[in-house]
């Protein structure tokens, strides 16, 4: 038998011409339709394009070329993420701006402390003095004080009055030298007792307003008379208590001052 020849070395060749042809084919009847301004010369393709045009996986029908649109070339994974962010290399696609919130209130600066307040002079200024100083020993400016009456008991309990040289009276109005006002209704408004500082000899005497119906006692004694006071002597007037506090006696007087005034 004659020898048979090899078809299968002869395939991929019959693939490439039948191709060729529908692609001549396909080519010439663009021609009829279009003029071409001068004929193209077609470059033989190399051995590599041969195999892919033969394949039949990759190889497109002629009619399907030359009828329908242009097959679109496969895109490589960075073309497609190069088109999905614009068209532009290696750049982030931009992520819409978020909405404008409301910007909170910021707190001022200013530059520079503030215009210190001027301080109010003291004109009234404490004086240092070094070493022994004389003492003005002028005249009274009100009535000397030589001794107190202490509440101890009843409305008023804690308060005092002072006593004064001379001749004191007691009683509850205001208007008394030495008032006992602090709401006890018992006492008599005007002149319940007296009490008198003699400076000539420096005592005290105690003598209640016998004309008055309320009574008063000294160290739970009711005198009919003058009597003297020593130094925490207890009086008692309605229901009120006081302690007598000398501060003039034997021991002190104003007239001694006097004396070294002079």
């Amino acid at each position: 038998m004659p020898d048979q020849p090899n078809n299968t070395a002869d395939r991929p060749q019959r693939r490439f011409l039948g191709s060729l042809k529908d692609a001549l084919a396909a080519a010439s009847r663009a021609e009829d339709a279009t003029p071409v301004a001068a004929p193209v010369h077609q470059t033989p393709p190399s051995d590599g394009e041969v195999r892919a045009m033969s394949d039949p996986e990759t190889r497109e029908p002629a009619n399907r070329r030359a009828d329908g649109p242009p097959p679109m070339p496969r895109q490589s994974a960075a073309e497609a993420a190069r088109e999905a962010r614009g068209g532009t290399p290696n750049v982030p696609p931009v992520a819409p701006p978020a909405p404008a919130e409301a910007a909170p209130p910021t707190t001022r600066v200013v530059r520079g402390s503030p215009p210190a307040a001027a301080e109010p002079v003291d004109e009234a200024r404490t004086r240092l003095v070094r070493g022994r100083q004389p003492v003005d020993r002028g005249e009274f400016r009100q009535d000397p004080v030589v001794g107190w009456l202490v509440v101890v008991g009843g409305p008023g309990m804690g308060a005092y009055r002072p006593i004064f040289e001379g001749n004191n009276t007691v009683g509850r109005s205001t208007s008394n030298r030495v008032p006992i006002d602090f709401g006890d209704d018992t006492i008599s408004g005007q002149e319940q007792a007296y009490i008198r500082y003699d400076s000539a000899d420096r005592s005290f005497l105690f003598v209640p307003n016998l004309s008055k119906t309320n009574v008063v006692s000294v160290n739970d004694a009711r005198p009919t008379g003058a009597v003297a006071l020593q130094a925490m002597d207890v009086i008692t007037m309605g229901r009120t208590q006081l302690v007598f506090v000398p501060f003039c006696g034997p021991e002190f007087d104003w007239g001694e001052l006097a004396s070294l005034k002079s």
